[in-house]
Order: C-alpha cells, then structure tokens, then sequence
C-alpha cells in the first residue's frame, strides 16, 4: 500500500481574536481522502463564540483543554445547553445544530472526528453557518429574507448587515448565553477522564471505550471511540480492527514511538509521536505504540462500527496463545524448545506491558 501514513499536525483554517478554527488536509494526510475521515479543532479564547453551523458529516467531538458551553440541537428537538469541560466526549450525528462558548480564562479546545463518506469533499468537513458574514442570511436577497421571516426591509438589512464576523466572533458587552441545564448532558456526553475504565493495567495503561452502552448516540454516528492513558516507557500490544475501516488517532499529550505492519509483512511506518499528531491506520495493519518516560495519551475513532472489536497479538487471549504447539513450531521453523518458550511468554490478558524490570 504505496499511500504515506506519516503523521501530521493541523493547519488553520480562519479565526481571529475570538478564537480559531484548524484542520487536517487530504493534501498532507491522504488517508483521510482515502478513508473517508475528517479532522479538526476549534479554539476559543476567553469570550470566544462559535456561531451555531450544521455539518456535512457526523462527527464525535472530544474536549481537550478547558471548559465552556455548547448548545446543541438534535433534529426537531429542543435546544440542549449543556457545560463541557476536559475530557468530554460528545456523539454528533447528521443534521446536528451546535454553537460553542467559552466563558473561562483557559483556552477551550475540542477535536472533531467523524466520518465523510456523505460530505460534499472527502477527507474534509464542510460547516453550514446559520449566522455570520458566510452565513446562510447574506446568501439570500433581502427579498426573499424578508417574506420568509416577515420582516419590513429595514430590519432585514440591519439583520444581514450586523453579521460581520466569520465562523467565530469574540462577545462584548451585555449578552449572556444560556447557562446549562440540569439533566441536559444526559446521553449527550461522556467524560472519558471520569468514567469507568474498561481497561486498568498497573504501570502499564487505562483505556475507556466510547460506545452504544454508555453514549447511545455513536449509534447514529456510526463511529466507537476510545481514549487510551499510556504510562511512562510502557508498551501497547500489537493489534489490529477487525470489523472497521480505519482507526483514526490524534494524540493528545506525551510522547513516543509507533509502528505499523501492513501487508507482505512491510513495516509501512516506523516514526516518533508527540501532541497534537494526527495520524491513520488502514483496516487489518498491525499497529504497536511505546511511551516516552512522560507516558502518552490518545484519543481514536473507529469506523465502520459504533462498537469494534480488536484482536491483538499478544498477551494471553492472542491468537498465538490458541494455535497447536505443533502449528507453531512448523509455522515458525523452530524447535519445540524454542516454541514453548516463545508461548510461555505474556501469559497475562493484558493488552498494555509495562516496562522491562
């Protein structure tokens, strides 16, 4: 597979003193166009707004740094206001409406991936401003404006012509957004950070899976995810998906080192990971990942399926651990001697090694 897997970081898109907008391209990252993925941040200073947009993707958002508020509107539902904050996990399925504000000192962050198979471009997200200088008011004639919301011309162009900023405007004044309600998050958000871990590996590694049970809405998006805490110099085994398309990876502290396998038994990437990486992982690659001494932490997606299976290749549940004796001695060319060692090794269930005493 002759298509470059190296990570990348995000480039920026727009923005101004309110805030700003990055994003992966198809052009640094083809396996984003290749797998039908797109990848983003948005940024928010103290005030900052992200005027309420729809998108052309489903998408799962997860929060980064800081705290704030989203409003969130679900198809012929209710508007949701609901507090965010490190560590959230929010599913966004098609037809979502959803604006973002933050309030705090500390610059709000939140990653969104999600899946761009329907999109207008592949490997990219395009948002639909409802306001703005780019939104869908100033593309209408005063005219029509004016008969859909019955509203005298005047007032129609004081609408139109106070919308100047794009994308994200910084708050002044008097206003204030809605507060969060109670009871609002429910089902709407994880906190992966929080949340109990379907995976705790002493010195080694913690992992929280996003799925049906304890987000039901990655149903509709049609996305897993999962958030993995890699202690310091530990390793995580080498796997692969079995029933998605791509694992899409952004790493959100730390550092280290990964490689991947694909076919032909070709390491198709060897290389250092570090913060603020985006990279992809083709369906059926075997992918393996080690630590810096400062640990390393990431958070993936999962295509194809809101709740993936993995198989790895190490530990007590591998598939070498189910294999005759015999099978592996003639698949390997070795003696017994060798084979039983090499079998008797990793006899834990675990899927995260911590470092070598």
């Amino acid at each position: 597979m002759g298509i470059d897997l190296t990570p990348q970081v995000a480039k920026k898109v727009y923005g101004d003193n309110g805030g700003s907008y990055h994003a992966w391209s198809p052009s640094d990252l083809p396996m984003l166009e290749q797998g039908n993925i797109g990848a983003s941040k948005l940024a928010l200073q103290n005030n900052g707004f992200a005027l309420p947009r729809y998108s052309d993707s489903s998408k799962v958002a997860y929060v980064l740094q800081g705290s704030g508020v989203a409003g969130i509107v679900l198809p012929e539902s209710e508007e949701k206001v609901i507090e965010i904050k490190k560590g959230d996990a929010l599913a966004l399925p098609f037809g979502v409406v959803t604006w973002w504000y933050n309030k705090e000192d500390t610059e709000l962050v939140v990653l969104f991936l999600g899946d761009t198979s329907k999109a207008h471009k592949s490997g990219e997200f395009t948002d639909f401003f409802l306001t703005g200088s780019n939104g869908i008011f100033t593309g209408f004639s005063t005219e029509f404006v004016s008969r859909a919301w019955d509203l005298e011309e005047k007032d129609v162009k004081t609408l139109v012509g106070n919308q100047s900023g794009k994308g994200i405007v910084k708050l002044e004044g008097n206003i204030s957004l809605p507060e969060p309600k109670p009871g609002h998050r429910d089902g709407l958000a994880l906190n992966c950070l929080e949340a109990p871990l379907d995976v705790d590996i002493k010195n080694g590694g913690r992992v929280v899976v996003l799925n049906t049970k304890n987000l039901p809405l990655v149903g509709e998006v049609g996305l897993g995810a999962d958030l993995v805490r890699l202690d310091g110099n530990a390793m995580c085994s080498p796997g692969f998906s079995c029933d998605s398309a791509l694992q899409v990876t952004y790493i959100v502290r730390g550092r280290g080192r990964v490689q991947v396998v694909g076919a032909d038994g070709r390491k198709v990437l060897e290389t250092t990971i570090e913060g603020g990486n985006l990279f992809i992982v083709p369906r059926f690659f075997v992918v393996s990942k080690i630590a810096d001494p400062e640990g390393l932490e990431w958070f993936s997606i999962i295509t194809g399926t809101p709740n993936p299976i993995f198989t790895h290749l190490a530990g007590s549940s591998s598939v070498w651990k189910a294999l005759s004796p015999t099978v592996l001695q003639a698949a390997f060319n070795v003696d017994s001697e060798l084979e039983q060692l090499f079998r008797s090794k990793r006899a834990s269930d675990a899927i995260f090694f911590p470092p070598p005493n």
